[in-house]
């Protein structure tokens, strides 16, 4: 990754990574294999349109095929390729598939996390560092804002409760067995490469590219903290290799929008004066969330790298590039 640091303390270094093919995982594993760290990937599915797969840091990495769901296989593979630092980002993500199959999201974020932390613990001599990505959303919804890492996670809606129990899982496997695992808890992050186009800023972006109204689920006042997926690749690293064990994060822009003036943001950064359309049809979804980053300012001296508009210039410089003639998106419709 480009403008990144290098600081030595990734070379060499065996690094294993879940949700490697997703928008994060993608970024954090170039971002691993170009500090010369030695990148092993969990895949579930194969996803051939996904940044990860169409890069030539693909050629990079170790592959592991398989399920977080399956306790041995995670064993297996931190054993063998002796991990000595472990990402955990793999997770069903999108919140109105949680609504719609709640059991296969408790099953991949909440079984699938107590596997991986019962498999760390079984290697517990080789593993020094565990990151576990939570999120805002584990805070669920409060009367007072932004969200402090103090503030009890109370989810209600599926996804919400698969990260809240996630979260909690985690700090149990800290405070019980001493694991070296620390938690970040971001808010809503965006970047090239994110193929869940029923998201906010790529669904606005593509739909701007093909001359189309940008559709909004929601009526447009849901407040989020939106977070540059370069900014959070910068703060995992930085929070691997400064890990303040039992501890949980904040990250994000500290900049609290509106889903409809996000919209506009970026309608303004590119051409044409398409006009959303506004469905008013969302559900199980906190209306407000926004965070306070200021622990991570204070304990890693962490601030973000890019303003907003800047990323999201980059952003949509990705999906115009991917959108081309040759775009394999160009008639893809991606569920979640």
């Amino acid at each position: 990754m480009e403008n990144m640091a290098v600081n030595g303390f990734w070379s060499g270094r065996r690094v294993f990574v879940t949700g490697a093919t997703g928008l994060l995982g993608s970024w954090l594993t170039e971002a691993l294999v170009g500090q010369g760290a030695g990148v092993i990937c969990l895949v579930r599915d194969w996803v051939p349109q996904s940044r990860l797969a169409r890069s030539e840091i693909w050629e990079s990495v170790n592959v592991v095929r398989g399920e977080l769901e399956d306790l041995q296989l995670l064993i297996r593979a931190l054993n063998e390729y002796e991990i000595d630092t472990v990402f955990h980002l793999g997770a069903q993500t999108i919140v109105g598939t949680a609504a719609r199959s709640a059991l296969s999201t408790f099953e991949s974020n909440i079984r699938g996390t107590w596997n991986l932390l019962e498999a760390c613990r079984n290697c517990s001599k080789l593993i020094r560092h565990i990151v576990v990505a939570s999120s805002d959303k584990a805070y669920g919804a409060h009367d007072q804002l932004p969200y402090s890492e103090d503030m009890p996670l109370q989810g209600r809606f599926p996804y919400d409760v698969s990260k809240s129990c996630a979260d909690l899982l985690t700090l149990s496997y800290f405070h019980t067995y001493g694991l070296p695992v620390a938690i970040t808890r971001c808010g809503n992050l965006f970047g090239g490469g994110d193929l869940n186009f029923n998201r906010l800023i790529p669904g606005t972006i593509r739909s701007i590219l093909r001359g189309e109204a940008p559709v909004i689920r929601s009526d447009g006042t849901y407040i989020r903290d939106y977070f540059y997926v370069r900014d959070a690749v910068e703060a995992y690293l930085l929070l691997a290799e400064n890990l303040v064990p039992g501890e949980a994060f904040n990250f994000g822009n500290e900049t609290p929008l509106s889903v409809l003036e996000m919209a506009k943001m970026i309608i303004d950064l590119m051409p044409g004066a398409l006009e959303p359309v506004i469905l008013n049809e969302a559900s199980h979804e906190i209306p407000k969330q926004y965070l306070d980053c200021g622990k991570a300012r204070k304990v890693l001296n962490w601030k973000p790298r890019f303003g907003m508009k800047e990323g999201l210039k980059e952003t949509i410089d990705w999906y115009s590039h991917s959108f081309g003639k040759e775009s394999p998106f160009r008639d893809r419709a991606f569920a979640g």
